[in-house]
């Protein structure tokens, strides 16, 4: 039955879906576990890439003060109360007088747990474009332009990537539609897919207290996680169960993410694709041993299950996180 249910969780994971945490299975020492809240302890923000049928790209004219005049993406930040997709829709309706849908999460970058951007590749769904009569305090104006001839000033040339990545996943996807699964959480934390493979087979770390599941990770924010960013959490709980000197560990991607943002849940779940590996390069048939009785290796031997997440290892079939 154990093992019928972390098979139904690892389904949900790889699909992108969320779940409900219940508990975390590592949490920064001395931090007191307090609800995380938006302006208070993080700020997570939205940024939209649309491209059209032309090879052009939506750009909007900057009116604040410090960057007047110059093209960004339609980006900004969310408030409390909204979900993500609510506050992507409002900051792309804002700057650049469009309605959007998401189509997929593209990137997420972080500098730390308490500063997090979430990258769309979105779609046009109504609206009318914003013009110079539109101007606000939230753009001047937007417009589409050839992707190979941007306007000038840029705000930033971060965007440059954004653009390209976007690019690419419409040529060729590297992994499933990803979209923002709406469940509260009251911590920014992590559901770690932990893996060790050998030839053709896999196994997946497994928390042990309770039901067996998924082990959840919280993320801290002293000044050390906020330099590390969220690998630091990961790390931390594998120190907990592993000995990681003679392992490599690698963080892949993500497989998804949920949050509500209503009744002041401002946290957040990011479901993570990890490696663990020995550090010699002779073969290794067996996973490391795992210390204590909290977590054990869970061999995965449902056919499709074991092929599906294999693939998503091979061809790092995830949302890249970037700093």
């Amino acid at each position: 039955m154990a093992s019928e249910s972390l098979e139904g969780e690892l389904v949900a994971v790889l699909a992108g879906q969320g779940l409900r945490v219940q508990r975390c299975d590592s949490e920064p020492a001395g931090e007191p576990r307090a609800p995380v809240r938006l302006r208070r302890d993080v700020c997570y923000v939205v940024l939209a890439v649309f491209l059209n049928e032309q090879d052009e790209v939506l750009l909007i004219q900057e009116a604040k003060r410090e960057c007047r005049g110059s093209w960004y993406l339609p980006a900004g930040r969310m408030e409390p109360g909204e979900t993500i997709v609510e506050a992507l829709q409002r900051e792309v309706r804002e700057e650049a007088g469009l309605l959007c849908e998401p189509a997929t999460l593209l990137s997420m970058e972080e500098r730390g747990p308490s500063w997090i951007r979430f990258v769309f590749l979105a779609r046009p769904t109504g609206g009318i474009l914003k013009t110079l009569k539109e101007a606000d305090a939230e753009s001047l104006q937007a417009g589409w332009y050839p992707r190979i001839s941007l306007p000038s000033p840029l705000r930033a040339h971060d965007i440059l990537h954004l653009i390209e990545l976007a690019v690419q996943y419409r040529q060729q996807a590297r992994h499933p539609l990803v979209l923002p699964h709406e469940l509260p959480c009251s911590l920014v934390c992590l559901r770690l897919v932990a893996t060790f493979t050998s030839v053709q087979t896999v196994w997946v770390l497994v928390g042990m207290v309770g039901t067996p599941h998924l082990p959840i990770t919280a993320c801290g924010f002293t000044p050390m996680e906020q330099r590390g960013g969220i690998k630091v959490a990961v790390l931390r709980l594998l120190q907990e169960c592993l000995t990681l000197h003679n392992l490599t560990v690698e963080t892949k991607g993500l497989l998804g993410l949920q949050h509500l943002g209503r009744d002041q849940t401002d946290g957040i779940c990011l479901s993570v694709l990890v490696t663990v590996a020995f550090r010699n390069l002779g073969s290794q048939d067996e996973p490391p041993k795992v210390r204590g009785e909290n977590y054990f290796w869970w061999k995965v031997m449902e056919g499709d299950l074991q092929s599906q997440l294999l693939q998503r290892l091979q061809e790092s079939s995830v949302v890249p996180v970037n700093r």
